[in-house]
């Protein structure tokens, strides 16, 4: 197994291809899960793991997925107080993890450079991640983008538990409808009190939204998202704050 500190390999460009995308249902139940959370609370920086499926069944959509990506970490970066380590797998048992950084163009440029290879999930590793932060530090939130799941759901759910008693929600992001990703991740939301969300190229602007939204309650709590209100692309913000006041 790769260790988890090592430097992304050079990405080569893919072509995105057509997935489902999130109901109205499903994103209205996704802002409403994130709503029920209380704003991040602690002294200095909020804590966001970043982590990615970088398995070949993702490479038709990859560039998208990195842009938008890209694009809500830029939409905190004069937040100020949020600091993201990025971690993928992919390959042979490969699973690797960036220091912590605050700089959101550097964090941008780190994700240009990951591409797709052949491999297995490895969910439990991203998990385990988590729970070893955050007994170092406080990690806000997990938030993990794929659309597979080739692990024993019933594995993913105690590493998802051992998360919970930390505290820490993980939203998952899946790209297509694949039922037994489906299942997975939405017991891995109930447990941890996170959310679940499909998403397809149908859907980026509403994917942007989202991850906006969540990355920047994750620095700032509600004061921030109200902050993110004025600016471009605050659909995101405006219905988790909706839901808040309801």
């Amino acid at each position: 197994m790769a260790r988890e500190s090592k430097p992304p390999d050079v990405k080569t460009a893919k072509t995105p291809a057509p997935a489902p995308a999130a109901t109205s249902a499903e994103v209205a139940d996704f802002v409403a899960k994130v709503r029920a959370l209380g704003p991040a609370a602690g002294p200095g920086r909020g804590r966001l793991l970043f982590a990615m499926d970088a398995t070949m069944s993702r490479a038709p959509t990859w560039d998208m997925a990195l842009a938008l990506q890209s694009e809500m970490f830029r939409a905190v970066k004069e937040v100020g107080s949020l600091e993201v380590q990025l971690m993928y797998f992919r390959g042979a048992g490969e699973a690797r993890a960036s220091r912590w950084v605050t700089n959101a163009d550097a964090l941008a440029a780190l994700m240009r450079q990951v591409a797709c290879h052949g491999g297995f999930t490895q969910i439990g590793k991203v998990l385990a991640q988590a729970r070893r932060e955050s007994e170092k530090a406080k990690v806000a939130a997990l938030v993990y983008v794929g659309d597979a799941v080739e692990e024993p759901i019933d594995d993913l759910a105690g590493r998802a538990g051992e998360l919970a008693m930390l505290g820490v929600p993980a939203f998952l992001f899946q790209e297509g409808d694949d039922a037994n990703a489906s299942r997975a991740f939405k017991e891995i939301a109930r447990l941890t009190n996170g959310a679940h969300c499909r998403f397809g190229p149908g859907a980026a602007a509403e994917l942007r939204e989202l991850l906006t939204a969540v990355a920047v309650y994750a620095a700032g709590g509600q004061k921030a998202l109200e902050a993110l209100l004025a600016k471009p692309g605050g659909t995101g913000a405006r219905r988790l704050l909706g839901q808040m006041r309801g």
